[in-house]
């Protein structure tokens, strides 16, 4: 295999390391970074929200979905009219 040695400022460094998975090369990750294909396992998003963070979101979806219930029955009253 060919590689190549690239100079980097040491905040890319930091910023690429930081994006970096676990066991994963650099070469690895910019090869996920950029490929065209992006597809990633549904288990790289696991743990991204906190417990609570996901409850506040289920939370504020539920209130929108009730909001959007009320409105619609609101409208079909108005057709029924």
């Amino acid at each position: 295999m060919v590689t190549k040695t690239l100079t980097i400022t040491e905040d890319a460094y930091n910023l690429l390391g930081g994006a970096k998975l676990k066991d994963e090369s650099f070469s690895e990750e910019i090869i996920r970074l950029f490929s065209r294909k992006r597809r990633r396992p549904l288990s790289d998003f696991f743990g991204i929200l906190s417990e609570e963070e996901g409850q506040g979101m289920l939370d504020e979806l539920k209130k929108k979905k009730g909001i959007e219930i009320a409105l619609h029955k609101e409208r079909l009253k108005r057709l029924q009219l």
